[in-house]
C-alpha cells in the first residue's frame, strides 16, 4: 500500500493533468523510445549491436527462402 501511494503521488506530481489527462506522460514514452533506438544501434555489446544481428538473421532467412525455391 505504502508504494502505491508513492507511485500515485509521484504520477500527480507530472504537470498538464486537466489540459492533457492522460496523455501528458507521451513525452516520456517518445524519450525512452527514442534512447531505446539509440542503444540498439549505437551501443556494442560483444561484436555486435541489435541491428547488425537482425540484418544478419534476415539475410539469412532470404537466402533460405531462396535456397527452398530453387530446390522445386
Amino acid at each position: 500500500m505504502l508504494v502505491s501511494q508513492r507511485v500515485k503521488r509521484f504520477l500527480q506530481l507530472v504537470p498538464g493533468k486537466r489540459r492533457f489527462g492522460v496523455y501528458r506522460f507521451l513525452p516520456f514514452f517518445f524519450v525512452l523510445g527514442g534512447a531505446m533506438e539509440w542503444f540498439m544501434i549505437n551501443v556494442r555489446i560483444g561484436q555486435e549491436t541489435f541491428y547488425d544481428v537482425y540484418r544478419r538473421k534476415r539475410s539469412e532467412r532470404l537466402y533460405e527462402e531462396r535456397m527452398e525455391k530453387s530446390e522445386f
